[in-house]
């Protein structure tokens, strides 16, 4: 028999280990039934001896047995020969939607067809009628057998392949084969290989990953009959197996620290009331210990039998709907009830469950989706160039047919003797016919030919090219030393490759408020008591020594303090260690009582340097609780040991202990918590906690009104210093009352339908006529950095928009101390209750709006920003209406929106309002899992890794840790990006086009018959060798300014938000001088070797090497800042071409055999290849100098004053930039 096990964990030091035997016989930690496994846990509760006595320990005949009367419960305060387990009603997380959703859910009934029949420990049954998944995982997307298929199909969603497909298959017949048919399918298949050598790489570390899961091994509980003695009965074992094989309706048990292998309902626990403690950082990656509870009716049983029948897989994780048949009684069960896979299971010896949903069925595995796919607007956009390219590229082949149809009319007798068509060969003794196919074919298959020829007018190479870069741009994102968090030692996580450059374009940002701008790490700040305002500016003063008072505990010779420090007010300080002495000592002691014990705190102990000191941690689902927790522990009221059962709280020096009878857990529809505890003189209290619009509507009708309005004020007061409020309150419960609430709840507990209502309904019993005992106030600090970052934000023509949860006076103060809001914004603000009212409150705006900045703009040039804050009310009737276009139009003359009180799904649906009638560019930041709907939304998702888990940074497109590195992600990072894929999408369009039309001129010169002068090989190598890594290079690594350039002039970043580095206009100039380079490169050769005998390979290897010469040199006169590297890849490249040329030219088998070496033997040669370049570059030299001279832009401007000095450009004022418009582009 063991006592009530008190829910504090120790870190024991290796030296320790030896003797684990011996401590757990002198301290047991548990009470386990004696048919239960016993415990192997070594764990060791430092306050056993001291705060435990013999009378704690109880039967485990009793710990089964119900309390049905209040007088059954206050005994427990004096004999402790029962205690009441612990009830819990609600969920803190998941947000509005997953409690509204459990609620929905528990309001019907489960019908067979939506449910699923697990048969507890018979797994034979169970899959009999339908086979469930196994408990194997796959991550991994191919196999052997499926690998090439899938992969060639996915590969193939990208047009432009197929269209180089349906290329290389034309090239395979005989009458259409211009190039060697091997030569045709190079570049395709190099394009596929790459991405399939990739795939491969990250599916084989997905099946690795895999193999390593299936292969844990976990233990299951295996029943025999035992043969011996007649009796027919029954024994059980445990058998491991590994996780892959664990199937529905098995019983598992789970070890301490251990991971739950599969979704299970809990059976029985280690703690003599059924509950188990787990962690779900492997599921949502919060770190704070989650409760979980096993139904009394199967807790502490031999054998488990019976019936579940539970709502079929879905991936709720937030909720769990079912009801077990067991010995007759239909019991419900819910999401306290179940484990799911990916948890460890901490503070608890060992559970004891049965598999529910297993392998891919899980809810782990079914949220297991990534991030959303999102295509990049750059790439959207140069979709319309291609189809230009495409109707170009049609139109060049049209061109070439007809004037093939024209030159085969005319010369149709002529057919027999010219060296290109001849109808019929002489050239032995017998007449044989040519393949020639009539006018028509011909003229179709000139058609086909021709779009082989100019194929690489569409660059099939630009798609690999953009891959490339964008992984050596993530590489630098990821290495940049300003994204780096300290505190978190997390760099900067690049998530999805194919939208970097949209970072370069952003108008709006929407950000979540707590734990993005916030730190998400509370401080206890403020206490308003009995009307009193504990929190003056004369007692602050003096809070730099305060830290040296500080509560501890001793016990069994060691000293036990709060691991946080928290300052203290020393007037409430002395006036809580008075006691109960007087009235006021009473108010403050029971303040501080309901902070200790209106909780879900579980205390850990962990180890120091020191072997006498221990320090006590504070475990909570909500940072909110544990700075709560801290702050009562502080001021002497220190929580040290927590059960289902009791509470111990250790009250300056003196333990007492608190039977809890009761728990009603916060939830987003009562916004607020309760606690029922037994005193061990009989007396019954509830203690509550809430939000004020909460709070102020249960008090007791006969309270004073003085202390309430003082309390408001105090409320008031704290809100406006951006400081997070809670009203604490309190009430004795006499017998009849008691009675009445127990009653309720246990049938509310046990029900099987509408249990969630039903609950929320019995919570009002005890949560009424309240006394108020006052106000607590907790500080979530700005992050550092964050003033600053939105005001380089605002100065880039960023529009900033916080989306919180948050009260509207804790959201202002925030706004202004973040410089979000400034004193010279006009606010309006919208609080409408009903559809009519937020209609006429809009109208109103926008007129307010209108005038303001008509009568500002008339006065002078200056226009006073205004400011939108309306809170959720308003939004849910605004949302999904006809107001939306009014709200649409109202925010988009604003500077700053504010939504407080706004629920995920709100937050979703204004990114939505922006998206649906603006192509401005989006993105959302935000840390928690109520963060996800718009991170998703929104077209660039960036997550924060903070303290509220990680599931938005599982959703996102970037993770970083702190918001202020979105300032760097965006201004230096974004602008790169945006400026070096824009220039590159341009040249690679520059630099095929230049070869496709100097193909297309060469073909009216040989009779329209698609003959190329330009090596098959060359033409295939032009792509990959002879032009490929310059622009890949500069793509990575070139840069327009420097970084104390963007982070100086923010209004640089407007570059991006004007579509100034690719657009329609720069498309078109390029093309316009590409035309000109390429008639530069024809014409020139072709008129000076016009009377030679010169012959085509000769003059074709003069193209290629000007073709490569040009579009190298081209790309030099543009690059910026030069490196090694791209020095090399320059005129390497112009190296490798000739290298490559040459050796071309000296295979025999080839045609062309030492054309080049002819050719290049003469000085007419060289003389042509360096005019033309000159020529041909001259007019982009021109333009060039022209417009950055004349007509510079801001970039060009910035750029010539980091080459002569920030100080002499800035010395009499800042440098002069283009207007932001505010005005979003429909």
């Amino acid at each position: 028999m063991g006592s009530n096990r008190p829910i504090l964990m120790t870190v024991p030091s290796p030296t320790t280990s030896s003797s684990n035997s011996q401590q757990q016989q002198d301290h047991p930690l548990t009470s386990i039934d004696p048919e239960l496994p016993k415990s192997n846990s070594s764990s060791i509760n430092p306050f056993e001896n001291t705060f435990n006595n013999s009378s704690s320990r109880r039967s485990s005949a009793g710990s089964r047995s119900s309390n049905n009367s209040i007088h059954e419960v206050i005994s427990l305060s004096r004999s402790e020969s029962k205690t009441k387990p612990l009830k819990y009603y609600g969920s803190s997380k998941g947000g509005g939607g997953a409690e509204s959703e459990g609620l929905s859910m528990s309001q019907r009934e489960l019908r067979d067809e939506d449910a699923r029949l697990v048969y507890i420990n018979d797994p034979l049954k169970t899959n009999e009628a339908f086979e469930f998944s196994g408990n194997s995982i796959r991550t991994s997307k191919y196999s052997l057998l499926t690998f090439i298929p899938r992969n060639l199909f996915e590969q193939f969603h990208r047009v432009a392949y197929v269209y180089f497909l349906i290329i290389a298959i034309l090239n395979q017949l005989p009458q259409l084969a211009v190039f060697g048919r091997t030569v045709s399918i190079l570049p395709l298949a190099f394009v596929l290989f790459v991405t399939a050598v990739k795939d491969v790489y990250e599916d084989w570390r997905r099946h690795q990953s895999d193999k390593i899961e299936n292969n844990r091994l976990a233990s299951v509980i295996m029943v025999d009959d035992d043969g011996g003695g007649g009796g027919g009965g029954r024994r059980r074992s445990f058998v491991e197996k590994k996780w892959r094989d664990v199937r529905v309706g098995e019983v598992i048990k789970i070890e301490a620290n251990e991971t739950i292998p599969c979704d299970i309902v809990l059976l029985s626990t280690s703690d003599p009331t059924g509950v188990a403690y787990v962690q779900t950082i492997n599921l949502d990656g919060e770190s704070n210990l989650k409760t979980r509870y096993a139904k009394q009716e199967t807790h502490g049983k031999e054998m488990f039998g019976g019936v579940i029948k539970c709502e079929k897989p879905n991936r709720n994780i937030y909720g769990f709907l079912a009801n077990m048949e067991v010995d007759g009684k239909k019991l419900s069960l819910g999401s306290s009830n179940i484990v799911l896979r990916g948890c460890e299971l901490k503070n608890t010896s060992w559970a004891i469950g049965v598999a529910v949903y297993c392998g891919s069925e899980t809810k782990a595995m079914l949220n297991n989706s990534g991030a959303p796919s999102k295509r990049s607007r750059l790439e959207t956009r140069m979709n319309s160039e291609i189809i230009w390219l495409s109707f170009f590229l049609v139109m060049l082949c049209t061109v070439t047919s007809a004037c093939a149809a024209v030159w085969l009319k005319r010369h149709k007798e002529e057919l027999n003797l010219l060296p290109y068509y001849r109808k019929l060969d002489f050239s032995e003794g017998d007449v044989d016919s040519y393949e020639y196919y009539g006018w028509g074919l011909e003229i179709f298959f000139t058609f086909l030919m021709s779009v082989i020829v100019f194929q690489v007018m569409i660059p099939i190479s630009l798609y690999i090219s953009m891959e490339l870069v964008r992984v050596g741009q993530a590489y630098f994102m990821i290495q940049d030393k300003r994204m780096y968090d300290e505190a978190t030692k997390s760099r900067f996580q690049c998530r999805a490759l194919n939208i970097n450059e949209d970072l370069g374009q952003i108008k709006y940002v929407f950000s979540d408020k707590t734990g993005t701008l916030t730190q998400n790490k509370m401080e206890f700040q403020c206490a308003s008591i009995w009307g009193v305002d504990y929190s003056s500016k004369e007692n602050n003063s003096i809070m730099e020594g305060d830290e040296l008072v500080e509560h501890y505990v001793e016990a069994d010779g060691k000293i036990f303090r709060p691991k946080m420090k928290v300052k203290v007010n020393p007037e409430l300080l002395q006036l809580s260690r008075s006691g109960l002495q007087n009235v006021e000592g009473k108010w403050i002691h029971d303040f501080f009582l309901t902070l200790a014990t209106c909780n879900t705190i579980v205390p850990l102990v962990v180890d120091t340097p020191d072997p006498d000191v221990k320090l006590i941690d504070y475990q909570g689902e909500s940072p909110d609780e544990q700075a709560l927790a801290y702050a009562a522990a502080a001021y002497g009221f220190m929580l040290i040991e927590r059960t289902s059962g009791h509470l111990v709280i250790d009250i300056h020096g003196q333990r007492q202990k608190f039977n809890v009878l009761g728990m009603h857990e916060f939830d987003s529809d009562r916004k607020r918590m309760s606690v029922i505890l037994g005193y061990p003189d009989n007396s019954v209290k509830v203690f509550v906690k809430g939000a004020d619009t909460s709070m102020l509507n249960v008090i007791d009708r006969s309270f004073k009104m003085d202390l309430v309005r003082a309390t408001e004020a105090h409320l008031h007061s704290y809100s406006s210093m951006g400081l997070r409020t809670l009203v604490i309150g309190m009430r004795d419960l006499n017998a009849s009352e008691f009675e009445q609430w127990h009653a309720s709840f246990e049938a509310a507990s046990t029900a099987v339908f509408g249990r969630a209502a039903m609950l929320r309904k019995v919570s009002s019993i005890v949560e009424n006529s309240l006394t108020i005992l006052g106000a607590s106030a907790i500080e979530d600090k700005l992050q550092q950095g964050v003033p600053e970052s939105i005001e380089s934000l605002r100065i880039a023509g960023i529009k900033v928009w916080v989306l919180t949860g948050d009260k509207q006076e804790t959201a202002i103060s925030i706004g202004y101390s973040s410089k979000l809001l400034t004193s010279n914004m006009t606010q309006i603000i919208i609080n409408s209750k009903n559809r009519e009212s937020c209609r006429k409150s809009l109208q109103d705006a926008l007129v307010m709006s209108t005038s303001g900045v008509a009568n500002n703009a008339g006065v002078s040039s200056h226009v006073t920003p205004v400011a939108l804050i309306m809170d959720g009310t308003s939004l849910v009737h605004i949302l999904d209406s006809e107001l939306e276009e009014q709200l649409f139009q109202l925010a988009s003359r604003c500077s700053v929106v504010l939504c407080c009180r706004v629920a995920p799904l709100q937050k979703a649906g204004i990114i939505a309002l922006v998206k649906n009638r603006t192509s401005d560019m989006t993105l959302a930041i935000g840390d928690g899992a109520n963060d996800v709907s718009m991170i998703q939304m929104a077209d660039v998702g960036v997550g924060i890794s903070g303290q509220e888990g990680r599931q938005a940074v599982m959703a996102s497109d970037f993770a970083m840790g702190q918001f202020r590195f979105l300032v760097p992600l965006l201004l230096i990072h974004g602008h790169w990006n945006y400026q070096r894929l824009g220039y590159m999408i341009l040249y690679n369009f520059y630099r095929n086009a230049v070869l496709v039309l100097v193909l297309f001129w060469y073909v009216l010169f040989t009779a329209f018959t698609l003959t190329t002068a330009i090596n098959e090989w060359s033409s295939t190598l032009y792509s990959i060798i002879y032009s490929s890594l310059p622009t890949i290079i500069v793509g990575i690594l070139d840069k327009d300014l420097g970084k104390r350039t963007l982070l100086k002039y923010p209004q640089l970043y407007g570059a991006g938000q004007r579509h100034e580095a690719y657009n329609k206009k720069l498309f078109l100039l390029t093309m316009l001088d590409t035309l000109w380079q390429s008639m530069v490169i024809f014409w020139a050769p072709l008129f000076a070797y016009w009377s030679s005998t010169i012959d085509v390979a000769s003059i074709g290897d003069l193209w290629t090497l000007g073709v490569v010469i040009l579009v190298n040199l081209h790309l030099a006169m543009d690059v910026i800042r030069w490196y090694w590297v791209t020095h090399v890849v320059i005129w390497g490249s112009i190296v490798a071409t000739f290298i490559s040329v040459m050796i071309i030219d000296s295979i025999p088998n080839l045609p062309g055999y030492w054309a080049f070496f002819d050719a290049a033997g003469t000085g007419l040669f060289w003389l042509l290849l360096l005019g033309i370049i000159v020529t041909a570059l001259l007019p982009h030299l021109v333009v060039k100098f022209v417009y950055q001279y004349y007509f510079p832009n801001d970039i060009q401007i910035c750029r010539e004053a980091e080459k002569i000095g920030y100080d002499r450009v800035v010395e009499s004022g800042q440098v002069e930039m283009l207007p932001i418009s505010d005005n979003p582009s429909r």
